[in-house]
């Protein structure tokens, strides 16, 4: 093959990436679970395994729609084996609901501490134990030094993490691979029939290592997501006339 200014750019990326704790392993979500164009935000068009994700909300809302769609992420991994764990001082999630997710509440491992102080500890401990497939975290606050202590544990064990936190200032960085926000959209019954149709989200990619930040609309269905371009104007008119 004849090197080519792209060639050599897309070799040193392979390259770079490992070093940034960015690896392919088997357990990379390299299958199609619905991402439509939202794949090629990731690096290699690949969701990044084996890293720290972060989301974050400022509406009780946005906390409730960061838990459904980590647990869709939650649900893939767990198609690989593993147990996943989900730590917190005052949990959000509601564990019926993981079964419109795919996920048997009984697979998955809560773990209800009394101090808000003890969740990203233990949230450090269980990272290092490679037999889990996700380890999720709801917290208060998130620093550099604490997100890259998890970081580190995660290059080690290949475990995938999520952390879900309010929204902390602009200026404070932290090492996680991505950060999200999620806000809920109507669901969409067809023919206007009546009931509550599949989970639908507005996702916004805010920041991801090596790849491209965007805003797309994702829905549940059938255990994988599913892009919806239809509200994609919709949402912006929506945006625009509440700004």
């Amino acid at each position: 093959m004849p090197l080519t200014n792209s060639n050599i750019l897309a070799q040193l990326q392979r390259e770079i990436l490992p070093l940034q704790g960015l690896k392919s392993t088997p357990r990379t979500l390299a299958m199609d679970v619905g991402w439509g164009p939202i794949k090629y935000a990731f690096p290699n068009a690949t969701f990044p395994t084996g890293a720290i994700h972060e989301f974050y909300y400022d509406q009780a809302e946005q906390a409730t729609a960061s838990c459904g769609f980590i647990a869709g992420l939650t649900s893939v991994l767990m198609q690989n084996g593993g147990a996943a764990l989900w730590i917190s001082a005052h949990r959000m999630i509601f564990p019926p609901a993981l079964k419109s997710f795919g996920i048997e509440p009984d697979k998955m491992i809560f773990l209800d501490l009394k101090k808000e102080k003890d969740v990203l500890p233990a949230m450090d401990e269980a990272l290092k134990c490679d037999c889990l497939a996700t380890v999720v975290g709801e917290i208060k606050d998130l620093g550099f030094t604490e997100s890259r202590r998890l970081q580190l544990a995660v290059e080690q064990s290949r475990v995938t993490a999520f952390v879900i936190h309010p929204v902390q200032p602009i200026s404070k960085i932290t090492a996680c691979v991505t950060r999200w926000k999620i806000t809920p959209l109507p669901s969409v019954l067809p023919n206007g029939m009546p009931g509550v149709g599949f989970p639908r989200w507005n996702v916004e990619l805010l920041k991801v290592r090596n790849g491209k930040p965007g805003s797309w609309q994702l829905e549940w269905i059938a255990g994988r997501f599913r892009h919806v371009p239809v509200i994609s104007s919709i949402y912006t008119q929506q945006k625009k006339k509440a700004g």
